[in-house]
Order: structure tokens, then sequence, then C-alpha cells
């Protein structure tokens, strides 16, 4: 529950709203994760008073979208339009997505809307699903909506004394403070790479929300669209 219960019938209506769009968004695999209160001089969310993000964990999403994957290039972007563009049509909201070249700082708005961490390899850890999560859209309220205090859930890489993450890539491209994205192209776009089917080895090893891991076809098709993103980085690493 993103609002906080109160006896007004403001609050009442708020948590009204959430819950249908809670139910809207069900259907597709995503779920609310978060909201905040944005700053009135914010580029790009001009007239917003309270943003809620939407995205999915483990997977759900994937058994939505799994069926109606269609064409090459970006297929869950174009489903992820199609399928929330309806829902910010029907609460009379505006919608952006973490894609395209005005994307706003997804990873930045999800640090103050709900209780995500910086992991050793970068992507955002959540204290229950782990790193099977993301952010899929954000809407746009011209409401202040009463959002509760963020959850006081720690991050769970503090009480990880071994950080298994940082020692299983195979060609070691993780140390903690960088991220060594050449010899990871390099490995993953060679032919003797297992990582595509598998998936990140670095991102396996971590032991929090295991329960919530994505299927091996998510997984696949995560890191081809990852492996074309960085194979221009994998010359850097031949010429060295």
């Amino acid at each position: 529950m993103l609002l906080a219960v109160s006896g007004s019938e403001t609050a009442v209506g708020q948590v009204s709203l959430i819950a249908t769009l809670t139910a809207a968004l069900q259907p597709h695999g995503l779920m609310l994760r978060g909201g905040f209160h944005p700053d009135a001089a914010e580029a790009g969310v001009e007239g917003a008073k309270t943003i809620l993000l939407v995205g999915n964990a483990g997977p759900a999403m994937w058994q939505a979208f799994e069926p109606q994957i269609h064409g090459g290039g970006n297929p869950l972007d174009r489903w992820t339009e199609r399928v929330i563009g309806p829902v910010a049509a029907r609460f009379k909201v505006r919608a952006v997505y973490p894609f395209g070249p005005d994307a706003p700082p997804f990873q930045r708005w999800a640090l103050r809307a709900e209780a995500v961490y910086p992991s050793p390899i970068g992507i955002l850890i959540h204290p229950e699903y782990g790193l099977w999560h993301a952010y899929r859209a954000a809407l746009l309220f011209s409401e202040r909506l009463d959002l509760p205090a963020r959850s006081g859930a720690e991050n769970p890489c503090e009480s990880c004394a071994e950080k298994p993450c940082l020692s299983a890539c195979p060609v070691g491209a993780f140390t903690g403070s960088a991220y060594d994205v050449s010899a990871c192209a390099a490995h993953i776009t060679s032919p003797a790479a297992d990582c595509n089917a598998l998936g990140c080895h670095a991102r396996n090893a971590c032991p929090v929300g295991a329960e919530w891991r994505y299927p091996e076809a998510e997984t696949r098709f995560h890191m081809a669209a990852f492996s074309r993103s960085v194979r221009p980085f994998a010359s850097v690493a031949t010429e060295r």
C-alpha cells in the first residue's frame, strides 16, 4: 500500500485510486514501486506533484509479455508503452519511460521512491527482491497524494560479508569500485561465454531474493539486449 490511510474523504479516495491502479497493472505483471513528491523546479516533470513508479519483480511481467513478443528492435519498450498508455489515459495522468532520448533519471527516482540501494555491481538492490526487479514507467500526477514514509529496510549488501557478486565474474569485471565494461563486453560477445544463456554470473551469485530470479527465457532475452548494447566496447579490450 503506497498511501497512508486516514479518516478523511480525500485519503479514502486516494486509497481507492491506488487499489484501482494496482488492479489495472496486475494483469501485465506490473506493480507500483513507490512514489515521491518532485521538486517544483525539476526538469521534465512540470506540473507533477506526485510521481508513482511502475515496475516488476520476479517472473510475473515476463509471463504477460513473452507471448506478445513481435519483431526486432525493442519489443519490451514497445509493449510497455502499449500497456501503460491506456492505464495513464484512464487515470488522466502523464506516463514517462526509462528509455528514449529524453528518458528521466529513473535510477535516482527509484532511490527516492522506495528502499533500494546501489549494489557492489551497480544494479539497485531491493531488500526483498534482490537484483531481480526493474522499473518500466512512471505516472505523473498533478495532485499531491499522501505518501507514507519510505521503508526503513536496510541495505542487505552491508551485512553481506562474503560479497560473492564481486568474485563470480569469469573476467573480473567487478571490483566493488568500478565496472570494467570493456572486459565484460569482450567476454559476453565471444563464442566461449555462457553468460548469455545463464545470465550474469555476478548477478546470479547474489543470495538476496533468489526466489524472485527471472526464468531462463527472460534471462536470455535481457542478456541478448545487453550484449547488443555493450558490443561497441568489446573492441576496447581487444586493443589493450
